[in-house]
């Protein structure tokens, strides 16, 4: 399988088409080709060779679209560069896979001298924009440099080949470069459209950044079934609601976050959305008063929910929007993250690395045609995720879960996550689901923070709806409602947003950071 091959057959399909829509800007498939094969042929001009790797640093535009075929079309493989990250952990996922040719638009400028001191791989820089081409030297146009090109055959990589080397942490240590193949890839994409989350002529809104893995699987469905891909340079509210009304999107990806911010946005009952049939989440737990309010501003929409990482090009589990809704919620699966999907095993396994009993908290391991290549340059950590005796093959995924007797898979923590409190395992995704049922709050996580007497003892750490109040012990007095004594936080704060990784998950070891002495902390 080739992630090229869709590409030629939209436009045996449809060549006039619209594949593209990125403000004003429009390209048809048979455009589109051109432009891709024109660019393939500008990378092999500037020395790219088969195997070689080429980033890109920008917000979403239909050039990072064009990116992501024209590269393996030159017989490249793609290196999508986080753009939360600084210029060390940038410079250091360069220089990890030689990177010598990068694409950079206006946003990330400002760190270039940065960046250009700390990588010894970067050699190339081309500038995607839509200013005038910076005055630094050496920059090349992209523009131009489609203009020039050549068109030149696609490569055809395929199969076990690498397709793109896609950098995970950054938060807590040295970032690791996760290969995957085309076959990966490809197989992922096929499982989405299997799975319901697009339709032929789907016109699907990138607004989440395009480096994630989900950007990437939406990207890959839609070439599937030759949809339109419309960008947004990055989330906003505002711009999100506007542009499914005016685009007449029918699918998406977001993160909870996102999700809260778009249904709590004040005018959102305003626009007309009902062109919205498919929305996917993931990145991190939704709770459900949130799934509540989405569900009452889009009732005709099927939300779905994808339980995945990196490692494994992304999906393990799938959680159909039959589940969301009103009469969904009764069956008791919503805070599931569903069932594994089709060529997929999951099994929860004990510190020994035994199969656990129906019920039981254990590691969440997984078996998929999407599982990565390994680790770039990282053979213990490879060894370490996939190659452990009696288990080798299995992806190791660090999630703690249990699966039930319809076997949904229900996760409770991540391992490092977990808090001990006076020896008993207590998991803070259920103290944050019970935190979300209080009417004030939009968003909050729950840490272990350190304890004299009883070791660690849970923290809840909040952001309040706009215009909502509540204090400490509101909080408190609530929690002890709904959970059980020894579960509930003893400590809360309260804060304007909580901090994110690049995928949209809260960076829990930021908050440990700051609260790390446990004192109750109100922070503006």
């Amino acid at each position: 399988m080739q992630i090229t091959q869709t590409l030629h057959r939209a436009v045996s399909r449809k060549p006039s088409g619209i594949a593209t829509i990125c403000g004003a800007r429009r390209h048809s498939f048979t455009q589109l080709r051109d432009r891709v094969s024109r660019l393939a042929g500008a990378l092999r001009g500037l020395g790219v060779r088969h195997g070689d790797r080429v980033g890109i640093l920008s917000l979403n535009s239909d050039r990072y679209i064009e990116y992501y075929m024209a590269v393996p079309w030159a017989g490249a493989v793609v290196n999508p560069v986080n753009t939360h990250w600084d210029a060390d952990d940038i410079a250091y996922t360069l220089d990890d896979c030689d990177t010598k040719i990068l694409l950079i638009d206006d946003a990330f400028l400002p760190i270039l001298p940065d960046l250009l001191r700390r990588s010894t791989a970067l050699r190339t820089l081309i500038y995607i924009g839509d200013e005038a081409l910076p005055d630094v030297i050496g920059m090349l146009s992209y523009e131009a440099l489609i203009a020039a090109a050549t068109p030149i055959p696609d490569a055809r990589r395929s199969g076990s080949d690498i397709a793109g080397i896609f950098y995970t942490g950054g938060t807590t240590g040295f970032p690791k470069g996760v290969t995957l193949s085309h076959d990966a890839l490809c197989q992922n994409s096929l499982l989405a459209v299997a799975e319901g989350m697009a339709r032929a002529g789907s016109i699907g809104l990138h607004a989440a950044p395009l480096f994630r893995i989900a950007a990437i699987t939406m990207m890959g469905f839609l070439w599937t079934v030759g949809g339109t891909h419309v960008t947004l340079p990055s989330f906003s509210p505002l711009p999100v609601l506007e542009a499914i009304e005016r685009e007449q999107i029918n699918t998406t990806a977001l993160v909870p976050i996102m999700i809260q911010m778009l249904v709590d946005h004040p005018d959102a009952k305003t626009f007309d959305l009902s062109s919205l049939e498919t929305l996917i989440y993931g990145a991190s737990p939704i709770n459900e008063p949130l799934v509540e309010r989405a569900v009452a501003l889009l009732p005709q929409t099927d939300f779905i929910q994808i339980y995945g990482m990196t490692e494994l090009a992304p999906i393990i589990n799938i959680l159909p929007g039959t589940f969301t809704t009103p009469e969904g919620r009764k069956r008791g699966k919503i805070r599931s993250v569903g069932q594994p999907s089709l060529g997929i095993d999951v099994c929860i396994i004990d510190a020994d690395g035994r199969e656990v009993a129906v019920g039981e908290v254990g590691e969440v391991i997984v078996r998929s045609p999407g599982v990565m290549l390994g680790y770039w340059n990282k053979k213990e950590e490879t060894a370490q995720a996939l190659r452990r005796p009696g288990r080798e093959g299995w992806m190791h995924t660090g999630d703690a879960g249990r699966i039930d007797e319809d076997g949904f898979l229900f996760l409770v923590d991540r391992k490092q996550d977990i808090i001990i409190c006076g020896g008993e395992n207590i998991y803070s995704v259920d103290i944050e689901q019970a935190v979300a049922k209080h009417a004030a709050v939009a968003a909050c996580a729950v840490i272990g923070v350190p304890d004299a007497v009883l070791g660690e003892r849970a923290h809840a750490v909040i952001v309040l709806k706009p215009g909502a109040s509540a204090c400490e012990d509101d909080i408190l007095t609530h929690c002890k409602t709904v959970l059980k004594d020894t579960k509930c936080p003893t400590s809360v704060a309260f804060v304007t947003a909580l901090p994110l990784s690049g995928a949209g998950k809260v960076l829990k070891s930021k908050l440990r950071e700051t609260w790390s002495n446990g004192r109750s902390q109100k922070v503006a």
